[in-house]
């Protein structure tokens, strides 16, 4: 697949002059209130819109010098090469030796990528098909379990990106959903969700979908084998065989054809994954079959097209325009640059109440390295500590931090603007929708200014016997409007998100789309579980081996 340059080629963002020029600038003091008092014009100089996305960063602690310099840092490092790179399957994940075209995706049909000998949007689009006639296979009623009945609910079995991409869409565009069959989601090795889960459920009529890239994830394959006895259960008691409990009840999802047919999964019920899928960047892919049948293939097609015209911003525009390009460069000024280590996710919007974990997953496990594509250790900070909750719970959750805790933290505010458009029939619930909005304004705005946002608005400030109730302010944040919520400007958001990832592991010199930190923990629970089924005493270390031995005394 490299028959376009790699990574290998491009300048190193850390040996600019305008990496200095910015340590020299982030050592100034930062504040938003002068910022503000200082330029009239701010805001419209910080903000800029694409397509339903309106974004508003005038609350960041930035001047027009700063973020001329890190423009230029990214011209620096050779950015746009990078984004063409990616865009046309060259080796960028380099210590895997393989692309990352996840952008490919949701690339139309009418368009050409050709990576070796591979016609990738052919390939593509025959997975997209697949999609489509199984899904509308379990939405008409055709799709009939081993006792004739039609399904009435599928189960999602995967864990991290198989997981969590489906599961953040599929709860996002529930009202988008036309169809009785409910979706369900499984991930936690433990069983607990599965347990719960199969009470609530008839066998006869349950369709299981294991998706995972490998086929060989430890999480994923004991949930499949427990659904698989479950059914199996039942089956006997209705005369039904295995092999027919398997055709009728599970589908697959991978990149490892040879294990799903091994596990059981027909072949006409296996959809297929590249390599160059990464799990976190899947849900584009057939892992988004859940997605397609809770809401419609011509929806999850509009969640495709627009992830696709977010694809095609990053490409094109201007950086000074670019909202990923934008977004990127801001994290790596407040992580890297004011050492700002921590930020948080705050949608105003019930419906995208996954979204945190689901950049959690994105930015960390992409971006949580310490080691420069070319091997060398780092001597600056990478990714922040990221986490979120939807805002209205976080304000009786962790805002106490944020608004008086000795902590900094950057925070992205998003919300929807148009919802419960019909007022006449949904009155009392625009009114909470204007309710919530107008929390997401005042929480961004006492963050940047503190008691000094309060002073105006009530002519009072804190005295000095009330410290208590000091509010500090220059907590920098960013807004992201989104016109209305559809699987349209869902695409785009999720993409920006995407493209966001790639730009700071840009400047950082590093490879966002391997995983190396989570194999060693996966190795070694091998080792520990296989020492906890033996006797004798184990060779670990003195707090393992106490554990298991506490383990095997009260499990014996």
């Amino acid at each position: 697949m490299n028959d376009t340059k790699d990574n290998k080629g491009y300048s190193s963002a850390r040996n600019s002059e305008y990496w200095q020029l910015l340590q020299q600038l982030a050592a100034q003091p930062w504040s938003l209130d002068e910022l503000f008092a200082q330029d009239a014009e701010r805001t419209s100089r910080f903000s800029t819109q694409v397509g339903a996305l309106y974004m508003d960063y005038s609350k960041q602690c930035i001047d027009e010098t700063v973020l001329a310099r890190l423009l230029s840092l990214a011209e620096s490092c050779e950015l746009s090469g990078r984004i063409e790179s990616l865009l046309q399957g060259a080796m960028v994940n380099t210590s895997e030796a393989r692309a990352a075209l996840h952008t490919a995706l949701r690339l139309p049909a009418t368009a050409k990528l050709q990576v070796g000998t591979q016609d990738v949007v052919a390939d593509v689009h025959r997975s997209l098909a697949q999609v489509a006639r199984l899904s509308e296979r379990v939405r008409t009623g055709t799709w009939r379990g081993f006792s004739g009945k039609a399904i009435t609910d599928v189960v999602n079995i995967g864990v991290g990106g198989s997981d969590l991409g489906p599961l953040m869409a599929t709860t996002a565009l529930d009202e988008w959903a036309d169809t009785n069959i409910e979706v369900h989601f499984v991930s936690n090795m433990d069983g607990t969700q599965l347990d719960n889960l199969l009470k609530h459920l008839n066998p006869e009529t349950t369709l299981f979908i294991i998706s995972s890239k490998s086929f060989g994830t430890v999480d994923t394959l004991s949930n499949a084998k427990t659904a698989l006895s479950w059914l199996l259960a039942t089956a006997k008691l209705r005369a039904g065989t295995e092999d027919s409990v398997l055709r009728r009840h599970f589908m697959g999802i991978s990149a490892n054809s040879e294990k799903m047919s091994a596990w059981g999964i027909h072949p006409e019920h296996q959809l297929q994954l590249w390599e160059w899928v990464g799990g976190r960047f899947s849900l584009w892919s057939a892992i988004g079959l859940a997605i397609a049948i809770r809401i419609g293939i011509d929806g999850f097609k509009a969640l495709l097209a627009g992830a696709h015209s977010m694809d095609e911003h990053f490409a094109q525009a201007d950086f000074a325009e670019n909202l990923p390009v934008l977004l990127g460069l801001l994290a790596v000024w407040n992580s890297t640059f004011l050492q700002v280590n921590a930020h948080t996710v705050l949608p105003y919007d019930g419906r995208l109440g996954y979204l945190p974990s689901y950049l959690t997953q994105l930015e960390m496990e992409s971006n949580g390295k310490s080691v420069t594509l070319h091997g060398e250790r780092l001597d600056y900070d990478t990714c922040p500590i990221l986490w979120g909750e939807i805002g209205s719970n976080a304000q009786h959750a962790f805002y106490q931090l944020l608004h008086q805790g000795t902590q900094q933290v950057s925070c992205d505010f998003i919300a929807c603007v148009r919802r419960y458009s019909d007022k006449a029939t949904n009155a009392s619930l625009q009114q909470q929708h204007e309710l919530s909005l107008a929390n997401c304004l005042a929480q961004s705005r006492v963050l940047a200014f503190g008691n000094a946002a309060i002073a105006e608005a009530d002519g009072q400030i804190a005295s000095d016997a009330d410290k208590y109730k000091y509010y500090r302010g220059n907590q920098p944040s960013t807004t992201l409007l989104i016109d209305e919520l559809t699987p349209h400007s869902l695409g785009a958001l999720i993409a920006l998100y995407e493209h966001k990832v790639y730009v700071m592991a840009s400047i950082w010199d590093i490879n966002p789309f391997d995983q190396w930190g989570v194999e060693m923990g996966k190795q070694m629970a091998e080792s520990v579980h296989t020492a906890m089924q033996q006797e004798g005493n184990q060779q670990f270390d003195s707090s393992t081996n106490q554990l298991l031995q506490h383990i095997k005394l009260f499990s014996s």
